[in-house]
Protein backbone atom coordinates (compact mmCIF):
# COMPACT_ATOMS: atom_id res chain seq x y z
CA UNK A 1 0.00 0.00 0.00
CA UNK A 2 1.52 2.86 -0.96
CA UNK A 3 2.31 5.93 1.55
CA UNK A 4 3.77 9.45 1.99
CA UNK A 5 5.63 10.90 5.58
CA UNK A 6 4.50 14.61 5.60
CA UNK A 7 5.59 16.83 8.16
CA UNK A 8 2.69 19.21 9.04
CA UNK A 9 3.41 22.86 7.58
CA UNK A 10 0.66 25.02 9.26
CA UNK A 11 1.74 27.36 11.67
CA UNK A 12 -1.25 26.18 14.06
CA UNK A 13 -0.97 22.32 12.88
CA UNK A 14 -3.68 20.25 12.05
CA UNK A 15 -6.43 22.28 14.41
CA UNK A 16 -10.02 23.09 13.25
CA UNK A 17 -9.09 24.94 9.77
CA UNK A 18 -6.60 23.01 8.42
CA UNK A 19 -7.76 19.90 9.19
CA UNK A 20 -10.93 20.88 7.27
CA UNK A 21 -9.52 21.90 4.26
CA UNK A 22 -7.84 18.53 4.28
CA UNK A 23 -10.83 16.36 5.23
CA UNK A 24 -12.41 17.94 2.29
CA UNK A 25 -9.86 17.25 0.00
CA UNK A 26 -9.46 13.58 0.95
CA UNK A 27 -13.25 13.38 1.21
CA UNK A 28 -13.22 14.23 -2.72
CA UNK A 29 -10.34 11.74 -3.84
CA UNK A 30 -11.27 8.74 -5.35
CA UNK A 31 -10.09 6.24 -3.18
CA UNK A 32 -10.06 5.82 0.39
CA UNK A 33 -7.09 7.58 2.34
CA UNK A 34 -6.22 7.16 5.88
CA UNK A 35 -3.87 9.79 8.02
CA UNK A 36 -1.54 8.33 11.75
CA UNK A 37 0.90 9.36 13.72
CA UNK A 38 3.37 7.65 15.42
CA UNK A 39 2.58 4.14 16.15
CA UNK A 40 -1.19 5.07 16.38
CA UNK A 41 -3.74 3.83 14.33
CA UNK A 42 -4.60 5.07 11.11
CA UNK A 43 -7.84 7.05 10.72
CA UNK A 44 -9.83 7.65 7.63
CA UNK A 45 -8.51 11.02 6.25
CA UNK A 46 -12.19 12.30 5.35
CA UNK A 47 -13.18 12.40 8.75
CA UNK A 48 -12.47 15.53 11.12
CA UNK A 49 -13.02 13.99 14.09
CA UNK A 50 -10.52 11.45 13.53
CA UNK A 51 -8.02 14.27 12.11
CA UNK A 52 -8.41 16.25 14.94
CA UNK A 53 -8.30 13.02 17.20
CA UNK A 54 -4.71 12.98 15.87
CA UNK A 55 -3.35 16.23 17.39
CA UNK A 56 -0.70 16.86 14.94
CA UNK A 57 1.01 20.05 15.73
CA UNK A 58 3.26 22.26 13.22
CA UNK A 59 6.28 20.25 13.02
CA UNK A 60 4.83 16.70 13.29
CA UNK A 61 5.00 13.84 11.11
CA UNK A 62 2.11 11.89 9.81
CA UNK A 63 1.76 9.02 7.78
CA UNK A 64 -0.46 8.92 4.53
CA UNK A 65 -1.46 6.03 3.13
CA UNK A 66 -4.28 5.05 0.41
CA UNK A 67 -5.15 1.62 -1.76
CA UNK A 68 -6.46 1.16 -5.61
CA UNK A 69 -6.24 3.55 -9.02
CA UNK A 70 -4.29 6.66 -8.43
CA UNK A 71 -3.35 5.95 -5.10
CA UNK A 72 0.02 7.43 -5.69
CA UNK A 73 -1.65 11.03 -7.78
CA UNK A 74 -3.54 11.32 -4.41
CA UNK A 75 -1.45 10.65 -1.84
CA UNK A 76 1.20 13.54 -3.69
CA UNK A 77 -1.47 16.08 -3.92
CA UNK A 78 -2.60 15.63 0.14
CA UNK A 79 1.12 15.59 1.04
CA UNK A 80 1.82 18.84 -0.77
CA UNK A 81 -1.57 19.93 0.43
CA UNK A 82 -0.55 19.11 4.56
CA UNK A 83 3.53 20.32 3.74
CA UNK A 84 2.18 23.51 3.43
CA UNK A 85 0.45 26.48 5.59
CA UNK A 86 -2.97 26.09 5.09
CA UNK A 87 -3.73 28.84 8.09
CA UNK A 88 -2.36 30.89 4.89
CA UNK A 89 -4.88 29.42 2.04
CA UNK A 90 -7.93 30.59 4.16
CA UNK A 91 -9.45 34.18 3.27
CA UNK A 92 -8.66 36.39 5.97
CA UNK A 93 -5.25 35.02 6.94
CA UNK A 94 -1.72 35.05 5.97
Amino acid sequence: MPERKVIIGSAQGLHARPAKIFVQRAAQQPVPVSIRTGDRAPVPASSILGVLSLGAGQGAEVVLSADGDGADAVLDELAALLAGDLDADEPGHG
